[in-house]
Formats: C-alpha cells, structure tokens, sequence
C-alpha cells in the first residue's frame, strides 16, 4: 500500500484537482484510481482552459464545433461535458461499489452566475442532465447567491460541490442551505439518500493572506487551524440531534473537501495541507505536483482532530493581531470570483 492508499484506512478520501482528455484517453487517469486510490475528480475553468490550450486530443473536436456556428460556451461545454462523463464511468465501479460515497467528477457552472441564483439553478439543472451521470457534481461558488442555488438543487436531487468557501461564517451558510434542502426534499415526500454534496474549503489562500499581518509563530498555521474549526463544526452539525432524523432517512453529510491545497508558500511543506487534515468523513482534492509529493514522502496518520485546542490559541492570535478572518474570507472569495472570471474569458477565446 502506497502512502497515497494508506489515508483511506483513516476515513479520508483523496480527489484530483485536475482533467483533460489525455488524461483519460492515455490510460493515466484509471491508473491513478487503481494504484494511488483516487476516489475523484474536480475541475474548473483554469484546469479547462489549460486542457484545451495545450492537449492535441482537443483540436479535431473544437474545429468541428466551430463549424456548426456554436457559441463560445456551447462549444466549451459540448468539449468538457465529454470528459466528464468519460471520468464519470471510469469512476462508476467505485460509485457502485461505495454505495455513492466515492466516484465523483466535478463540472462548474460559468463564473458569470456567481451572483445569479435563479441562472446558477437553471445551468446546474442543464449541465446535469446533459452530463446524465449519477455520480456527477455541479460546482457553484458559496456565494449568497450559489448558496441559494444549493437549496433548491439540493431538494431538486442535484449533486453540488459548493467551492470557494474562506470562512466558517460562509460555511456555516452552506450548511444551512443544504440541510434546508434536504428537509425540504424530505418533506416533499421525495427520497434522499443518493444527494450527495460536498463544501469546498480553501486553504493555503488563506495563509498567503495572513502572514504578512499575524506574529511569526502562527504563520503558515492559520489555514490549517481555521480547518480544524470547521471540522469541529462539521461533527457538531452532523453527529448531533439536528441532523439525526434527515439521518435515520438515509440523508449524507454534507463532507467538508479541503481545497487550494498545493502549498504556494516555498517555505512550508509541499504536503502541508495533506498531512495536517487527515480524518474520516473528509475530501482532499490535490492538484498533480502535491499528489506526487505525498505519494513520495507523505506521511498517512490521523491529523484532523488532534490539537483542537491549539488551533484555537492560532485563531485567537490572528485575532488579536487584527486579522477578521470572515472580512479575509469576503475578500479571498472574490478573488477567487476574478480568477475564474479571468479563466473562463480565456477559455471563451479559446472557443470562440
């Protein structure tokens, strides 16, 4: 058992931060379910547009498109919606096998929806069905408006992985929202025990933006405190009283995936925000150069829950040093809002 394997003995599942065609046509993209345990796939328009730009495998496809007169994201969508469903069944006998706990593949609705709840709910429904996979999950940004799209996607039976969450504030909506679809989908009579969603929790953004401003002990540590918090959180929400009858139905938590974690900061571990976050119940979604590091020198062990109360003195610190990690939050999610905005445009020109 490689390092990779050894982390599902202690509840978590490892997902790819990464798609393409090669990657699948290549062979590359099954091995790395059967050798290393990848339970998953996510991917964005930055992952997409990188794709497109440098894989040959895309070239045919996108000159015939263009032929028919499409517009730019018709053309991206008929190019992409054909991966995801290609790593859908790739990951189909995991899905099976998990009983619809593994085996998911993640396609984001157009950045331009961000602060659109009834366009985010109308291109979910639409990416869904044409997709037409079980094990598919629609990604919407946590905004206020994604947020509300969670809802009704949720009690509509719609997987989503609700991504750029910075802050539990914002998780702490996301919660509400799904747990209020799910009652509502209970309510209407309807069954729940295939939704599936996750909420993507990004991290080592969230150092980068710290450091400068909290006292040399605590940099490099504020993410992965902040994480420990939400996990905290996460048992009380669906271990507790709250969500035992949703439970009793067959309703899933909602897991917390830790995300953005390919560490930027040179100076800290290339597998910080693997090791330190190991525990059941959980997602890590790595991009290519963190999955190779921890399959190189990772180390597998129970993390997650250990040094709760350190973390808290963390968060204490960057308080007192000024830091509201809910305006940081705020902050860090438009950036991520522009950053995607930014990838989508170029993946319009691309298909253009």
């Amino acid at each position: 058992m490689n390092r990779l394997q050894a982390v599902r003995a202690f509840g978590q599942r490892i997902w790819l931060d990464n798609l393409s065609r090669d990657l699948i046509a290549s062979g590359a993209l099954i091995r790395l379910f059967e050798e290393d345990g990848i339970a998953g796939v996510t991917s964005n328009p930055s992952i997409f547009e990188k794709a497109i730009r440098t894989d040959a495998r895309y070239r045919d496809d996108l000159a015939a498109l263009r032929l028919r007169a499409l517009n730019a994201e018709h053309t991206y969508e008929s190019l992409v919606i054909r991966d995801i469903r290609d790593a859908c069944d790739l990951l189909a006998p995991q899905y099976q096998a998990s009983n619809g706990d593994d085996g998911y593949v993640s396609l984001e609705v157009s950045p331009a929806l961000a602060h659109d709840e009834a366009g985010t709910v109308a291109a979910a429904r639409r990416l869904w069905a044409a997709v037409g996979r079980p094990n598919a999950m629609i990604k919407v940004p946590a905004t206020p408006a994604g947020i509300g799209a969670l809802a009704t996607l949720t009690r509509e039976g719609i997987n989503v992985n609700i991504t750029l969450i910075f802050s539990l504030r914002q998780l702490d909506n996301v919660w509400d929202a799904y747990l209020a679809g799910l009652a509502a989908r209970y309510g209407d009579g309807e069954p729940v025990g295939h939704v599936k969603a996750v909420a993507s929790f990004f991290l080592s953004r969230i150092d980068n933006a710290v450091d400068g401003r909290v006292p040399p002990p605590v940099r490099g540590r504020v993410a992965v405190a902040l994480a420990k918090l939400a996990y905290a959180r996460y048992r009380e929400r669906f271990h507790g009283e709250g969500f035992a009858k949703l439970r009793r139905a067959g309703a899933r938590p909602q897991y917390l995936l830790w995300a953005s974690t390919g560490t930027k900061n040179p100076d800290y571990s290339d597998v910080l925000y693997v090791e330190s976050l190991i525990g059941p119940e959980t997602i890590n979604t790595v991009p290519d150069a963190t999955l190779a590091a921890f399959r190189d020198h990772g180390v597998a062990a129970p993390t997650l829950e250990s040094g709760l109360e350190d973390a808290r003195n963390v968060i204490r610190t960057a308080g007192e040093a000024g830091v509201d990690l809910a305006e940081v939050g705020e902050m860090l999610q438009q950036d991520g809002l522009r950053q995607f905005d930014d990838a989508f445009a170029k993946l319009m020109a691309l298909t253009g």
